[in-house]
């Protein structure tokens, strides 16, 4: 089943952190999903993302998997991309464990680029270029190292995404407002009227 790689799946701010929220509800068992389950799904999320991350890549093309390895590859440095960043924020730094396996996917993907590739860390650029998504995920994530970046990664409460806050006093509280944050605010409203229902039947 497809569905809309709409702006709020790139609540995340970069590329990183979106390629990791391809999994909703990850600190919630019964409720997590995993939108990339499905292969199809790859090459779509690829083309959307070379589009809203454009500010992060400038014109770039992301190419997705094909073969079976090359989205095992993909999965796991979503994965390894997750683990590194939730800690983070969690525990208040980068941590050996998940450093090195972010790391170490790192070297084996870059190992197989062509030498005349151009691996820059992200930033806009004019000439067109093309990389593969895990890559330029694995340089978002590189980038996100710098201590004023990892400090404005946050998880958001409701849909347990990470996202990087880029509000100037860093007091974002949710990935999307529009939607999770309208979502708590609808929890809150429903939550008020049923405790002053209660209160009104003693």
């Amino acid at each position: 089943m497809t569905f809309d790689w709409n702006a709020h799946r790139f609540s995340g701010g970069v590329l990183a952190l979106d390629l990791a929220n391809t999994v909703i509800f990850r600190e919630t068992r019964e409720r997590s999903q995993d939108r990339l389950a499905d292969p199809a799904e790859m090459p779509r999320f690829a083309t959307a993302a070379a589009n809203f991350r454009r500010g992060e890549w400038g014109n770039v093309q992301f190419s997705s998997p094909t073969s079976s390895g090359e989205i095992t590859v993909l999965i796991d440095v979503r994965e390894a991309i997750n683990e590194l960043f939730r800690t983070a924020v969690r525990g208040g730094g980068l941590r050996p464990k998940p450093l090195s396996v972010f790391l170490r996917l790192g070297s084996e993907l870059f190992g197989d680029e062509p030498s005349g590739q151009n691996l820059a860390l992200p930033r806009p650029c004019e000439q067109r270029r093309e990389l593969p998504l895990a890559s330029a995920a694995f340089l978002s994530g590189v980038r996100l190292f710098e201590p004023a970046r990892l400090e404005r990664i946050k998880i958001c409460p409701n849909c347990h995404w990470l996202y990087f806050d880029e509000s100037r006093n860093r007091s974002r509280r949710w990935c999307d407002m529009r939607v999770c944050g309208n979502r708590a605010k609808a929890q809150r409203h429903y939550n008020r009227n049923s405790k002053q229902a209660g209160n009104d039947h003693v």
